[in-house]
């Protein structure tokens, strides 16, 4: 039955892929993100990638959208710093994620679209790239890419994993599937415990999983002040609290809407609103527009001045940074069941996070800060807003959490350096295997 669904499953592919392939100058006429790096899309790659000039090594690192890019960016910039002879090639499943990596990563590394999951689409890009080493960013798992870079004999990685308890339960439906996929893996690094045992519970051998902890807490935040003070010069602010509600899911912004009134009443803030998903921007607004309160994009902050209280953040990959600028930061997708977000990324900037009851994907790590009093949990959104005052009348209850907010996300650094040794150990055995006589 396995067989059967994966004979399916490429049949359907190489189908579509005639289809798009026949429509291509059509879709590219739509332009959009339809067409937006559609020959990439579909395995059309610079030949420039190619060959390779000898004893130079080619990694392919696959991310899906730019929370995985910003993972990949860390571990490049990494691997980059010791990686004489080596080269890098980052795909990403999503226009913002592309776009991300390409304005944060030096020219030498190639941002490219990753192949459609589609064999034809798939063995045109391998045919250009022919990597040393395959490498997948969490849970990026395209059954073609998987098996067609497993017959070249290439060893493929699996970092940064993990598996949210909801991700667990669909694949446990499919176990025999994902056992099969999953086998390809020469080593999977885990961001927990947790993570680990569900890796387990899908076949792959504890022998090959490794806890290293998540790239994306070794964010840098070096001259946090700096980062801060730019942050705040951008959105205009002086002596105002600014009150950073971050990646928000739909429901979400209706319940966090009175908690800024609240606040506003006690003392000068402001309010950036950053939507987890870009195309939700014109729901907000309309929001707004009903609650009779004006608003700033911040992307128009470049070439003007703030007029209104509330900003909407509108650009993907700023959200990170714009963090250092906040005072009260709120992470989105957990006043609503959908698993919570990265808390780490605002408590490396030395600031206390603020989250709702729906923190499962994301468990561990806010049991951290909550344990340490640097992450509070609410249950719901008048909550937040009682504790968000009392911490503003109480400064020596405040600067605590913040201190306490820096310490854990500093002791959770570290995974890059575990996880850029997984990668350096296996392209030290592939050289050494080319190197050896047949």
């Amino acid at each position: 039955m396995e067989q059967l669904l994966h004979l399916l499953y490429r049949s359907m592919g190489t189908g579509l892929y005639l289809m798009l392939h026949f429509f291509l100058p059509l879709l590219r006429s739509w332009g959009g993100r339809y067409g937006y790096g559609l020959q990439q899309r579909l395995g059309g790659y610079p030949e420039d990638i190619g060959p390779k000039v000898p004893g130079c090594r080619t990694v392919w690192i696959h991310a899906s959208s730019v929370g995985e890019a910003q993972a990949a960016i860390i571990l490049i910039t990494e691997l980059l710093q010791t990686g004489e002879g080596l080269q890098v090639i980052l795909t990403a499943t999503t226009e913002q994620g592309n776009k991300m990596a390409r304005s944060r990563l030096p020219a030498a590394v190639r941002c490219l679209l990753a192949p459609l999951d589609l064999p034809p689409a798939v063995t045109r890009a391998l045919q250009v790239v022919q990597p040393d080493l395959y490498i997948c960013l969490e849970t990026e798992l395209w059954p073609v890419m998987l098996t067609e870079v497993g017959k070249r004999g290439v060893p493929l990685l699996l970092l940064n994993g993990r598996l949210s308890e909801r991700s667990f339960g669909r694949y446990q439906r499919v176990r025999s599937f994902m056992g099969s996929l999953l086998a390809g893996f020469q080593a999977v690094a885990v961001i927990s415990e947790t993570d680990g045992q569900r890796f387990m519970g899908l076949g792959v051998p504890p022998s090959r999983i490794q806890v290293c902890g998540n790239l994306k807490y070794d964010m840098p935040a070096e001259q946090p002040d700096q980062v801060r003070i730019a942050a705040r010069l951008r959105l205009g602010v002086a002596d105002q609290a600014v009150f950073i509600c971050g990646s928000t899911h739909e429901g979400e912004e209706r319940l966090l809407l009175p908690v800024f009134r609240r606040l506003r009443t006690h003392f000068p803030v402001i309010w950036v609103v950053a939507p987890r998903h870009l195309e939700r921007l014109s729901t907000v607004e309309a929001l707004l527009d009903r609650a009779g309160l004006a608003f700033d994009r911040y992307s128009e902050l470049t070439t003007r001045s703030r007029l209104a209280e509330v900003v909407l953040l509108d650009t993907m990959g700023d959200l990170a940074d714009l963090y250092a600028g906040g005072d009260l930061i709120f992470c989105g997708g957990s006043l609503v069941e959908l698993g919570g977000h990265n808390v780490m990324e605002a408590a490396r900037w030395g600031r206390p996070v603020y989250f709702g009851p729906f923190m499962k994907d994301f468990r561990d790590a806010a049991e951290l800060l909550i344990a340490a009093a640097g992450g509070f949990q609410v249950a719901d959104a008048g909550e937040l807003a009682t504790l968000l005052l009392h911490h503003h009348a109480h400064a020596e209850v405040y600067q605590a959490a913040c201190s306490q907010a820096a310490l854990v996300a500093a002791q959770q650094r570290g995974a890059v350096e575990r996880q850029a040794g997984i990668v350096r150990q296996f392209l030290g055995s592939a050289e050494q295997a080319a190197g050896e006589p047949s």
